[in-house]
């Protein structure tokens, strides 16, 4: 691989970094707007924590898939598999 292949892949996983952090910062930020609504508008009926749990399930997702389960499925996990299978054979 080279040095602008190297570049180009870095650049995308950046990307993809950002666009979690945005992510997560969008819904704290609109969650806690949902929040306030809920306790001053209708403080007898408690629902802000509907959309908090939907789109939390949303973010870990997300989260999940920019970040991988580093010690479930991550790639030392692929590694140890592959040679657990080829040992096999």
């Amino acid at each position: 691989m080279d040095e602008k292949e190297r570049y180009e892949q870095a650049r995308k996983r950046v990307e993809e970094i950002k666009g979690f952090y945005v992510h997560l910062l969008v819904y704290v930020l609109v969650n806690l707007g949902l929040f306030l609504v809920n306790i001053l508008r209708s403080p007898e009926t408690i629902w802000f924590y509907w959309p908090l749990l939907g789109w939390g399930f949303g973010v870990v997702a997300h989260g999940i898939s920019v970040f991988g389960l580093r010690g479930v499925l991550g790639p030392e996990w692929e590694k140890r598999k592959i040679r657990e299978i080829m040992s096999k054979e």
